[in-house]
């Protein structure tokens, strides 16, 4: 099924987490992988004015290199970073052109709204302004990304019907997690008639090696599918999906992606048995019972990025995976401008407050022996 009149297979290259060689993004690689991907009949490539370098090599090995009604070519403009002017924000989308070549981009996106970063694009009035890009023929269609809650999604698709697509963070272990909701946001985009581009399907990599006994489920299930690939079929296997984007960063990675979504067939009765068995592994494994209610923030005198520190940890809990759980406290604390669970001075207002009766000060010492 085609959405949007362009015809696109359900596996989207993510050029977020390109190859590097010598620290620097592998232009002759990628050029290897984008053979193989467009070779596939595969055409969406996804990359973004803050992916550093990212345009410049997709300019390389893809736009130089093939017909531009060959593919089509999505990018994004994050008005939110370092922009004090309309004018800034929209010198973002030259750069994009410049830097990628296109002419044109078949799809633009309006990047990483939610919480205080949609006020950017408010401010500024980027929705007439990428209406009249489009308008011009320099978009074909337009949309944005979104992480944050379903009642921010429901908000923005009320004031702006004018947006033709969304794309979201949606997973098998992030599609009933209290702190990103996925399914909540898909089905708020469904509910407004917007297809739905799919991002993070295999959650950062992490869904390529889960917890042993999540991984053993898959293996016994079928020993010949990499773990990944249930991850990938699980989104592409959703209604009204127009692509499912995969940041593939090597060969072999776009290799496993072509062979299972090359001829793809939507999950079956019995595979969707199997995924909702890791799903329950996934909620039996002990996690701080944080819904990002966010009650203790509001009472909190040394502003310490509680629930963010919370999904940091259970990034850890869950996939050990260290360098991934200080990115999201980074990003989830220091990025949003609170402190550092090291920085608890322990009065315990916070617990006074949590639905979830969380032992708060406790959690915050195990995030900073763990994290800070």
């Amino acid at each position: 099924m085609s959405y949007l009149g362009e015809d696109i297979k359900k596996l989207g290259f993510g050029l977020m987490r390109l190859p590097q060689k010598d620290g620097k993004i592998d232009v002759e690689q990628t050029k290897v992988m984008v053979d193989k991907f467009l070779d596939a009949g595969f055409t969406y490539f996804d990359t973004a004015w803050a992916y550093a370098g990212s345009e410049d090599a997709i300019r390389q090995a893809l736009v130089e290199r093939y017909p531009r009604d060959k593919f089509q070519l999505a990018t994004k403009n994050a008005a939110w970073i370092n922009c004090k002017t309309r004018e800034e924000a929209i010198a973002q989308f030259d750069t994009s052109l410049k830097q990628t070549g296109a002419g044109y981009f078949d799809f633009y996106l309006l990047h990483n709204l939610g919480e205080s970063r949609t006020k950017a694009f408010d401010d500024f009035d980027m929705w007439s302004w990428i209406q009249e890009m489009k308008a011009e023929g320099k978009i074909k269609h337009i949309g944005f990304s979104f992480h944050s809650t379903p009642e921010e999604l429901e908000e923005i698709l009320n004031k702006h019907p004018e947006m033709e697509f969304v794309q979201l963070q949606i997973n098998y272990a992030d599609w009933e997690n209290p702190a990103i909701k996925s399914k909540e946001c898909y089905e708020v985009a469904r509910k407004h008639g917007k297809p739905v581009i799919i991002m993070e399907p295999v959650k950062g990599g992490m869904l390529a090696n889960p917890p042993e006994q999540v991984q053993k489920v898959f293996k016994e299930a079928n020993p010949d599918a990499s773990v990944a690939s249930w991850a990938i079929k699980f989104a592409a296997s959703l209604e009204g999906v127009i692509t499912v984007l995969s940041g593939m960063s090597n060969i072999e990675q776009m290799e496993d992606n072509i062979s299972y979504m090359k001829d793809f067939t939507k999950l079956s009765d019995k595979e969707e048995e199997t995924i909702n068995k890791a799903q329950e592994i996934l909620k039996s494994i002990p996690i701080i019972p944080c819904t990002t209610c966010n009650y203790c923030a509001k009472v909190c005198p040394m502003k310490i990025g509680i629930s963010g520190s919370f999904t940091a940890m259970n990034y850890l809990t869950l996939y050990n995976d260290i360098p991934a759980a200080k990115h999201q406290e980074e990003w989830l604390v220091g990025g949003h401008g609170l402190k550092s669970a090291s920085e608890c001075i322990k009065c315990g207002k916070c617990e006074q407050v949590c639905p979830q009766h969380i032992q708060i000060r406790k959690e915050l010492e195990r995030v900073a022996e763990n994290l800070n």
